[in-house]
């Protein structure tokens, strides 16, 4: 991975993926003006080399599931395993290893708005704490603007699918609880590999992936480390905010070029960020001068990410 450098034609397929992450690659070459045949090869490096994966995720609002940021501290030298033992899990939607390894802080996603499952994670050894907060209400519609700097507007709007999200309650069917895992796994996935996989006719999972991205149930994520961008620095930050601030100060931070994930939360913070910076010195800078500027800002804490074992799409 360190080696790796991507070009000016990798970096405008993974931004048009990021746009639509199943469009057909003669769409994508069509807008970039190279062929098919090049953009499929591209694609196919990325993804065989594990720098680039197409991943279908689901939002948690639209199904009733509750979200619950759950912190894990331990000795360094356990946190690796923890880390990929609960990255197995299929109700873990984000794993990453914290602090050098003293923490391990994952995203439980939990049916019926249940609580989080602490009572078998505190019987695991050597886990010195655990602490849980439900996350309450995600700030940011955008992903970490670093990834979507390589088209141009034209382009963006060719490649950018209409939107048509329905508010409805949608209540998964059979179909989707096989259809889902499999495109978590391979979000571009062809229709006749997902109608094997899932053993429905093509057309049925043609309509039905349709039918779950109108919605707004599904969502494509392209997951690629952002240091591969040249940002090689990523921190968890935990605010307390005062109450008449939260929502300013949380629309604030969604609105900054390092921001990449914004949410507020219960307990002792009440809004929590991940931030994505070029290096160590650049944090710094953000952290000193911009919270500087935040009116209601309290109490700050940060914590660097050290690695991630899952973003979205589950260990293959």
């Amino acid at each position: 991975m360190d080696s790796v450098t991507l070009d000016a034609l990798d970096l405008r397929l993974l931004h048009a993926l990021q746009l639509d992450g199943r469009a057909p690659f003669s769409r994508i070459a069509d807008v970039l003006g190279v062929s098919d045949r090049t953009v499929a090869r591209r694609f196919g490096k990325l993804r065989a080399a594990g720098i680039a994966r197409v991943a279908g995720v689901t939002d948690s609002r639209r199904l009733g599931h509750a979200e619950w940021l759950v912190r894990l501290h331990l000795p360094p030298s356990r946190s690796t395993a923890l880390a990929r033992a609960l990255a197995h899990r299929p109700d873990t939607a984000w794993v990453a290893v914290l602090s050098s390894g003293t923490e391990v802080v994952c995203i439980f996603r939990v049916p019926d708005e249940g609580p989080a499952p602490l009572a078998s994670l505190g019987r695991l050894p050597h886990i010195t704490h655990i602490d849980a907060h439900r996350l309450l209400r995600p700030v940011m519609d955008r992903r970490w603007i670093g990834r979507t700097l390589a088209l141009t507007d034209e382009q963006i709007a060719a490649l950018t699918p209409d939107a048509t999200e329905d508010a409805r309650p949608v209540e998964l069917t059979d179909l989707d609880r096989r259809l889902l895992p499999a495109l978590a796994a391979d979000g571009r996935a062809a229709y006749p590999d997902l109608a094997r996989q899932v053993g429905w006719s093509e057309s049925a999972v043609r309509r039905r992936l349709h039918e779950l991205r109108r919605s707004g149930v599904l969502h494509l994520d392209v997951e690629i480390d952002s240091g591969l961008f040249g940002f090689s620095v990523q921190c968890m930050l935990r605010l307390t905010v005062v109450p008449g601030r939260l929502g300013s100060v949380a629309r604030a931070l969604a609105d900054d070029a390092e921001a990449a994930f914004v949410a507020t939360t219960t307990g002792p913070h009440n809004l929590v960020a991940i931030v994505v910076c070029r290096d160590a010195a650049a944090l710094d800078t953000y952290l000193t001068e911009r919270f500087g500027l935040l009116d209601g800002v309290d109490r700050l804490e940060s914590a660097l990410i050290t690695s991630y074992v899952k973003r979205a799409a589950p260990e293959l």
